[in-house]
């Protein structure tokens, strides 16, 4: 019965529209590539962003071309394009900042949370090299700017429940603000007892409580120069991983930034900002509360940074200049302790990254040329220099068992060029783009020791002999809209030649109790990648909207092979209505059948799915105060289901009644 109401309302969807834009309130640049996902806390109008407080892991899955892989209910990995955080440059305000764990279950994402942001900019493939270089991407979570705007003191006040795994948040935001000096801060606090799927069944070990404090500063040196301070402190503790043989006890981050801002009275100069900055992250894999392990272990990882870049912008005649140069130092280490169940035998000791010490330095130009009034090219190139250093006398021993000329130190080159013509009219876009980049392999892929993958149930070894991964991409982008109606069309294509994978290697015996065997990163010729995305949105009336949106994505090998976590045939639909007291929304979130599937790296097939959410918001001014509601229903049949991205098909989150409320007060 709920697949027949699912279809039904489904085909009524379809007959009014086949995509969105975005499911998101979003801005485009002239680039029309990248995709601008408003963090607005206490905005109505940001209606299908259905939970004020929802996590910065649920934003970014509004996006088409954003996918988040779950191992849990918390930390979700970002993939962009298809392709998950190796690929990716993701960074916070620009900055660098990197995992300290070899199973990926803290990716950066998870290190702030919305009350620190004000945006996330999403970059698809070689336009997102500003900060970095990438092969998908870039996801780039931006802090506020300085707020010199004599307001006085304000305050704010976030509170939310959800019934499905108990899920409390609460946070409270502090902003004093003159001519010359602003003071803003914010704390933010979630816990979450274990969340039932579909039919009320419980998932074990899916627990997590989290806070995260910020303070942001700054001082008005004189009318063109500015000094600002951020510091950012995230602690997660009792993290439960249900996905995964092991879960967290401690996820920590101190993230902390001062920036020097200068604002020209030239007219070509825009803006000139330049930024230190320093993170370090703890983190810590245990298996103390899993009743029943093979053997015991302990695995905790560092990862400490220390970065700048400077960014220098220009308008000269029909040049939009944009520099960058930037740098860091990395440092990376990851240990692992196994203690037999016999008290008698004496515990093991390694290194899974052997203190890898990771340096960069590079320079971005990128020059937005105006033809005329409707017509513009970007052209972009990056060129760094990449040092990865073994700091550990072990872990250089420990490789030079597999690759026997190893030395301590590798030096790679990396290039970075893309180029987009742009064609603005009244009532059409359209974008087309070339693209080339590298990237050097990351620190599991290079340097790992004995990493496990519950995935695919195999142990992997790293080889820092690998060449840098390279990758060919074409996009294009075509957008039409009425006063009514719009649609759009968005593909992409990467071709990537020496991609990274694991391949097995019969000769060796696995680490891990259970495992299959042990792989060692190597290199395919090439690989494929494609995406298509539908988009359209129709205005039925002054209050009421219909946006839906359908994606095929598709991924293979030079081997043959299917690539792993390819995202399925996608559907979404969504009926508004909307004023400017009151919105409401239904909608429609669908896979297909995952049939394209990879047996030769894990995957097993995934079936069809479809839920339906329907939420509600409200907005109350009283005198100085103004009061956000924002509650509704999330998966209402409370189908039992899994994706294509849920790691070890754990089950997805079932029936769910939420209420977000915000006091703002000026």
């Amino acid at each position: 019965m709920k697949k027949h109401i699912v279809l039904i309302l489904g085909i009524i969807f379809s007959g009014m529209s086949f995509g969105q834009e975005t499911h998101v309130i979003t801005k485009k640049d002239t680039t029309l590539l990248n995709e601008i996902i408003v963090i607005g806390t206490q905005d109505l109008s940001n209606y299908r962003q259905e939970k004020t407080l929802s996590s910065i892991d649920d934003y970014l899955e509004k996006s088409n071309r954003i996918t988040m892989i779950k191992r849990g209910n918390y930390a979700w990995e970002p993939a962009l394009n298809n392709m998950t955080s190796e690929r990716l440059n993701v960074t916070i305000d620009g900055m660098q900042i990197f995992g300290a764990c070899t199973d990926k279950m803290d990716p950066i994402t998870s290190y702030v949370d919305v009350s620190n942001l004000k945006q996330v900019a999403v970059h698809s493939g070689q336009e997102g090299t500003e900060n970095g270089h990438n092969i998908g991407g870039a996801i780039d979570l931006q802090l506020p700017k300085s707020k010199f705007n004599h307001s006085g003191l304000r305050s704010s006040i976030d509170l939310g429940y959800e019934t499905n795994g108990n899920y409390k948040t609460g946070g409270l935001e502090l902003e004093y603000s003159t001519k010359k000096f602003y003071l803003n801060t914010d704390g933010i606090y979630r816990k979450s007892d274990n969340y039932d799927a579909g039919n009320n069944t419980e998932v074990l070990f899916s627990q997590f409580e989290k806070y995260n404090l910020s303070t942001q500063a700054g001082y008005k040196l004189s009318d063109n120069h500015s000094l600002d301070a951020n510091i950012i402190y995230d602690k997660a503790t009792d993290i439960g991983y249900p996905a995964l043989p092991m879960d967290v006890s401690l996820a920590e981050a101190f993230i902390t930034s001062l920036s020097h801002n200068y604002k020209s009275n030239l007219s070509y100069i825009k803006s000139w900002e330049t930024k230190l900055y320093f993170n370090t992250i703890t983190h810590i894999m245990d298996d103390s509360k899993r009743p029943d392990v093979p053997i015991r272990m302990d695995m905790p990882g560092w990862s400490d940074t220390y970065g700048f870049y400077s960014k220098l912008k220009i308008v000269e005649n029909k040049h939009q200049l944009s520099f960058n140069i930037n740098g860091f130092y990395n440092r990376s280490l990851a240990e692992m302790t196994m203690y037999p169940n016999d008290s008698n035998q004496p515990s093991m000791f390694m290194y899974t990254w052997p203190d890898i010490r990771t340096g960069y330095s590079g320079l971005f130009v990128k020059d937005n040329y105006t033809l005329n009034d409707s017509e513009s090219i970007n052209t972009s190139i990056r060129f760094g220099f990449h040092n990865n250093t073994i700091a550990k006398d072990e872990g250089v021993e420990s490789l030079k068992i597999f690759y026997a000329d190893l030395t301590n130190s590798k030096n790679r080159f990396l290039t970075s060029v893309a180029s987009n013509y742009n064609l603005h009219k009244k009532n059409y876009h359209l974008s087309f783009g070339l693209g080339y980049g590298e990237r050097a392999p990351s620190v599991s892929e290079g340097y790992g020791f004995f990493l496990y993958n519950s995935f695919d149930n195999f142990d992997y070894i790293g080889n820092p002999n690998m060449k840098n991964e390279k990758a060919f991409e074409a996009n294009i982008k075509a957008n039409y809209h009425t006063d009514n109606f719009k649609i759009g069309l968005e593909s992409s294509y990467f071709l990537i030649k020496d991609y990274i994978i694991g391949e097995i290697d019969s000769s060796l015996s696995p680490m891990t109790i259970g495992a299959n065997g042990v792989k060692l990163y190597t290199a395919l010729d090439d690989a494929s990648i494609f995406d298509v995305y539908l988009n359209t949105s129709y205005q039925l009336s002054q209050q009421f909207s219909v946006n839906s949106s359908i994606g095929y994505n598709y991924g293979t090998g030079s081997n043959g092979e299917p690539l792993p976590l390819i995202k399925p045939l996608s559907y979404l639909a969504e009926v508004t209505y909307t004023t400017s007291h009151f919105n409401t929304a239904l909608q429609l979130e669908a896979n297909g059948n995952q049939s394209n599937y990879s047996s030769f790296y894990g995957e097993n097939e995934t079936p069809s799915y479809g839920v339906l959410n329907l939420n509600f918001a409200n907005m109350y001014y009283l005198k100085s105060t103004k009061l956000v509601l924002k509650y509704g229903v999330e998966n209402i049949l409370d189908t039992y289901y899994s994706t294509y991205a849920n790691w070890n098909n754990i089950a997805r989150q079932g029936r769910n009644f939420y209420i977000n409320t915000s006091f703002v007060f000026n």
